[in-house]
Order: C-alpha cells, then sequence, then structure tokens
C-alpha cells in the first residue's frame, strides 16, 4: 500500500510517519523542509498549494496533516479544498488529520460552539469546523475526517489502545477527554490498512 504523508515533519505527521514506517507501508513524505525528516523516505519537497493531481494519484491514500503558520489560519479552508480538487474522481483516499472542533458536545451543538472567540485556539479552531463542513459537500472524493479528543497530548504515552467514537465527542472514565498523538497515529493507520470509515467523521479517544 502507498501512503503520502503531507505535513510529516510537524508534530502529529512525525507520528504517523513513525507507525506507517512500523507496520511495512511504502510511505512518502510531502513537506516543505525536507532536511527536518528524521527518516528516510521518498520525498516530495513542495509547498501543499504546488502539488498536482499527477503527483498524488499514484498514492492509495493521502493523509492530510497540514498546520498554518500562526496567523494564517485560513489555509485550513483554502489547503482541504485544493487537496479535494486534485484527488475528486480518483480512488485515492483523503484522510484529514481533524480537529476536536468538529464534534458534538450535545445533540444540536458542536465544540465550536461552546468555543470561547477570544480564546487563542479560536482561529484554528474555526477554521478547521469551516473546512470539515466544506469537505462534506465534495462529491466523488473518498474521505475520511479523524477527530482527535478536546485534549491532544503532543508527546504523550504511546499506550498501544485507543476508543472510537462517532463526531460526538467522548469522555474515558476519568472524566478526560483526551488521546495522545502516538495513539492518534495508531488509530489513523489503523483506519488507512482497515478503512471503516469512508466519507465518515468519527473520533479517537484513550
Amino acid at each position: 500500500m502507498k501512503l503520502a504523508i503531507i505535513g510529516a515533519t510537524g508534530h502529529a505527521g512525525s507520528l504517523i510517519l513513525k507507525e506507517a514506517l512500523t507496520r511495512d507501508l511504502t510511505v512518502t513524505a510531502i513537506v516543505r523542509h525536507p532536511e527536518k525528516l528524521t527518516v528516510k523516505v521518498p520525498v516530495i519537497a513542495k509547498e501543499l498549494f504546488d502539488l498536482t493531481k499527477e503527483e498524488l494519484a499514484s498514492f492509495d491514500a493521502v493523509i492530510d496533516a497540514f498546520r498554518p503558520p500562526v496567523g494564517q489560519e485560513e489555509l485550513h479552508q483554502t489547503s482541504l479544498k485544493h487537496l479535494s480538487t486534485l484527488l475528486q474522481g480518483t480512488d485515492t483516499r483523503l484522510i484529514v488529520v481533524g480537529g476536536a472542533s468538529s464534534l458534538f458536545v450535545d445533540e444540536s451543538h458542536r465544540m465550536i460552539d461552546v468555543s470561547d472567540p477570544k480564546a487563542d485556539y479560536y482561529p484554528t479552531a474555526y477554521n478547521m469546523y469551516q473546512a470539515f463542513l466544506a469537505l462534506k459537500t465534495e462529491q466523488n472524493v473518498h474521505w475520511t475526517y479523524l477527530s482527535p479528543a478536546a485534549d491532544f497530548i503532543p508527546a504523550g504515552t504511546r499506550t498501544g489502545h485507543y476508543q472510537i467514537s462517532d463526531d460526538h465527542l467522548q469522555k474515558n472514565a476519568a472524566g478526560k477527554s483526551e488521546i495522545s498523538m502516538a495513539d492518534y497515529a495508531i488509530a489513523i493507520i489503523d483506519e488507512v490498512i482497515e478503512p471503516h470509515h469512508l466519507n465518515q467523521h468519527f473520533s479517537v479517544y484513550n
């Protein structure tokens, strides 16, 4: 299976890359700065917006772990639209490292609805949510959107275990909504290898 990871040097992307390599997948890193890679893999060194349909056509799946610079959070929307357009009408799956802002906290409200617009995280949360809404309307795109729990822990322990939910925020037995990025990486590679959520939004938590 051939997999491409966009943003493979970021917090989540680097752990997803590491996890993919332990599963013997053929992985290509799509990055702006290949010198930041800590493992040796094939590389497409270019900006996400410069990618072409032909460059992505050979992959079975593309994982989007792109994270815009602070102050340019609207790129969450334009980047996902660009990738959707490139993969439209192809058999390549688009698997998105999503946000928790799109998860329901009750039957009518999502996380974004109860978030503080003045909070530092809000521009990212809002733009990721809008990008998700647009993705759901795409035709002829094989997408999957995987949201982490509310607390997405970069240096969290790799326990090797996770729980799956739908598009509703869940908490563990300790009353916490959290998951380590390492365990999230396991979940997303599991979905790559055995697809269970085609054109669906789901979430994982510890």
